[in-house]
């Protein structure tokens, strides 16, 4: 029997072979289902290895050719049988009314699919369908419209305790505890019992926050809204790619938050796109079988003139808990910067070059997506406990370090429930895994671990655990968060951000012989401390974002790019610091820290000035 004849393959530019490449590539990790049937691709592009690299330099442009290589698959492989979640229903609708040009069309449908974005759906009047967020509209405020939350004022350590105590006996929702003012989250037929527990210099010294639109309302705001689209059509689904960008004003993903649906394609799709210096690494799987996906931005060890030599590494966290989705917004921000930045900002692609930066958007994924489709303000994962009706572990309280579940918060249905042991909440246990394998087997050093959290605009350093405990290295820690404070305060916005101890961040008050006053919650088994502590991370350090309580965990949408942007300032700052390039202890000027002195009584008196 004869051979068959060998087709003759055609020849294509490499620059177009490889971006070619790149698209089935983004067209695979998007479509893995449908990816086999187009063979037309792997027939032009030949095998994977023989694909030729792309330059930094020219990877913007590739990326917007990819798009339109995928225009056709992409217009038609998106599953259309799903109904879209309540909460997103069209969210991204086009605010024009003249019919869009061809060319239009055809991008708004590529971006709709990769992102995985509803149509927008028109009543048989011409009208916006808000079925989807009138039903969302309807459901919080069933859910909320009982519920209010309340700040009081503090003003000594007795104060501090009876609000404590109260809050642990009435099981509330805590929503920040400092030494000026607690947030409690209580139902309004639970307020007298409240009050009654309190001392009546408290009775008087509360008002309710959100008092404005209420509670209900302001969950509902923080959902994506159509409003929130930009109008223009020179802005929407901006890849903004501009060479010197480092704003992600006009890029849609940064518009809204995201749920974990639209932000898993769009970490795939980055990895995609930038190949030489991003990666999409798994942490691990959570609870309910849900990746914990992870980007690795740098370039790889083996292009390193050593590589034998450990690959320093800093690690920035966001969402441990699910409800502070400033966090995961503000990680990903970070992490699209210094992706888009590679090859056009010296600074920072010289800060790729000496370190990976692993950018972990969602540390509790279950907790996450429950968040967006059935309890805005829940903070936990959803592991079951002993009681069946209380569920979730507090996954910053589950590492073994210091594990506190002996405290009085071993009650399942508390907000800080640590577990009936040591790494019990699965997520936790997954995340130490991944970073001992690391640093065990990896060849990596993790030199820097930022954790954020929302709210109160603090910067705070280990220990978690104890106020009697000072780390070793104590004034290194110091000195780079006031650096990183100041970093941020220099900055576009120029928002505060106090500098304390982890301890003092969750404790009413402590004097300055550092006595333990009644915590608000527990604070061993956190993840600050057992970076710091067990895997021996010298700079680690917890950030709780914006706001210091006006709106608290529902922080407005404005305030995600605006937020991204004080955090990459302090993320070079500390990439300067760990340079040696920058520090702020001088002899002529040494850095203070303020302080209050507390006298016997629990009254605040004068300021400590401590120098370092």
């Amino acid at each position: 029997m004869a051979a068959p004849r060998k087709l003759h393959q055609p020849q294509f530019p490499r620059f177009f072979q490889a971006c070619y490449a790149q698209a089935h590539d983004i067209f695979s990790t998007l479509f893995p289902a449908l990816a086999g049937h187009h063979h037309s691709i792997a027939y032009i592009v030949g095998s994977p290895l023989a694909r030729p690299p792309i330059p930094a330099m020219r990877q913007p442009v590739c990326a917007l050719l990819s798009l339109l290589l995928l225009g056709p698959q992409l217009a038609t492989a998106a599953p259309h049988d799903a109904a879209p979640s309540p909460y997103d229903a069209g969210t991204y609708a086009s605010t024009h009314n003249a019919s869009p040009r061809p060319w239009r069309r055809l991008s708004d449908a590529i971006i709709r699919n990769i992102w995985r974005l509803p149509e927008h759906q028109k009543s048989l009047g011409g009208q916006s369908a808000q079925t989807g967020r009138d039903a969302l509209g309807d459901k919080l405020v069933a859910q909320y419209r009982d519920d209010v939350v309340l700040r009081f004022k503090i003003g000594t350590a007795q104060e501090a305790s009876a609000l404590a105590d109260a809050a642990d006996i009435l099981f509330l929702d805590v929503w920040e505890f400092n030494e000026d003012w607690a947030d409690l989250r209580v139902s309004k037929d639970v307020v007298p019992s409240l009050l009654g527990l309190l001392p009546a210099s408290l009775k008087d010294s509360h008002a309710p926050l959100l008092q404005d639109i209420g509670l209900a309302q302001a969950i509902f705001n923080s959902y994506p809204s159509p409003d929130s689209t930009p109008a223009s059509d020179n802005d929407r689904f901006s890849s903004n790619l501009r060479p010197s960008s480092r704003s992600g004003k006009g890029n849609i993903f940064f518009q809204d938050y995201q749920p974990l649906s639209v932000i898993n394609p769009w970490m795939s799709l980055m990895a995609s796109m930038f190949t030489t210096h991003v990666r999409r690494i798994n942490i691990g799987i959570s609870y309910e079988g849900r990746d914990i996906p992870a980007l690795r931005v740098g370039v790889h060890p083996t292009n390193n003139e050593e590589p034998s030599k450990p690959r320093k590494t800093i690690l920035i966290t966001g969402g441990i808990h699910a409800r502070e989705w400033i966090s995961t917004s503000t990680v990903n921000y970070l992490a699209w910067s210094f992706i888009n930045a590679y090859g056009k900002d010296r600074e920072m692609t010289r800060l790729m070059e000496d370190f990976d930066f692993v950018f972990v958007p969602t540390l509790n994924p279950d907790g996450y997506v429950y968040s967006w489709e059935t309890d805005r303000l829940w903070r936990k994962n959803r592991q079951p406990t002993s009681l069946r009706f209380c569920h979730g572990i507090d996954l910053d309280r589950s590492y073994p370090f210091k594990w506190d579940g002996a405290s009085l918060q071993s009650n399942p249905c508390s907000e800080s429930y640590p577990g009936s042991a040591p790494f019990e909440g699965a997520e936790s246990a997954r995340f130490a895994e991944w970073a001992r394998n690391e640093t065990d087997n990896n060849n990596v050093e993790i030199v820097g671990f930022l954790d954020l959290h929302s709210y109160s605009q603090q910067i705070l350093y280990p220990y978690s655990y104890s106020c009697n405990e000072e780390p070793p290295a104590i004034e290194d820690l110091e000195e780079l968060a006031l650096g990183l404070a100041k970093a941020i305060r220099v900055s576009r916005k120029g928002q505060t951000y106090k500098v304390n101890s982890a301890c003092e961040g969750n404790v009413a008050f402590a004097n300055q012989k550092k006595t333990i006053l009644p915590r608000i919650e527990s604070s061993g088994g956190s993840a600050l401390d057992f970076f710091y502590h067990e895997l021996k991370v010298r700079y680690s350090y917890q950030i709780k974002l914006r706001d210091t309580g006006s709106y608290g965990f529902l922080l407005p949408r404005e305030n995600i790019i605006p937020t991204g942007e004080e955090m990459l300032d302090a993320l070079l700052y500390f990439g300067r610091f760990m340079l040696g390039e920058v520090g702020i202890i001088t002899q002529e000027q040494p850095a203070q820290i303020v302080k209050p002195k507390m006298e016997d009584n629990g009254e605040a008196n004068e300021t400590e000035v401590m120098e370092l």
